[in-house]
């Protein structure tokens, strides 16, 4: 017997998720990702984690970790702990790459092709791997 979507949706509580990235300094990293996203910041400083929400529903999280090492992706021998995919139309990628670098970010592989669709993958400020992907 099949869950009828009228029943699903009234169980259904979760209104919206969060990708929360762990990082030493919060800040320049948050910093970062609203700038790229076109996010305002929270006013409160030196908090332990800072939240931003953007257009198009994108939400993510900073978190302060002291321990915090950036991941090692995108070299084969290690594994992906996990990364973004930022959506980008096709005749603006080289404008937001150029805006990733103007911000901090920093080039972490050539150009390639997944599926069929350009991508071109990035570091943000403290290290977590970031993909532009052409759509």
């Amino acid at each position: 017997m099949t869950e009828s979507a009228e029943s699903r949706e009234s169980t259904v509580f979760v209104e919206a998720g969060v990708l929360v990235l762990d990082c030493a300094e919060p800040e320049p990293v948050a910093e970062f990702y609203a700038k790229l996203l076109g996010a305002e910041l929270p006013a409160e400083t030196g908090v332990e984690i800072i939240e931003i929400s953007a257009g198009q529903g994108t939400r993510m999280a900073f978190r302060r970790d002291h321990g915090a090492t950036p991941p090692s992706w995108p070299r084969p021998e290690d594994s992906q702990q996990a990364h973004l995919h930022l959506l980008v139309p096709k005749d603006r990628m080289d404008d937001v790459e150029r805006q990733v670098i103007d911000y901090g970010g920093q080039p972490m592989d050539a150009e390639r092709r997944e599926s069929g669709e350009e991508v071109r993958i990035y570091s943000d400020p403290a290290g977590h791997p970031f993909s532009l992907r052409a759509v």
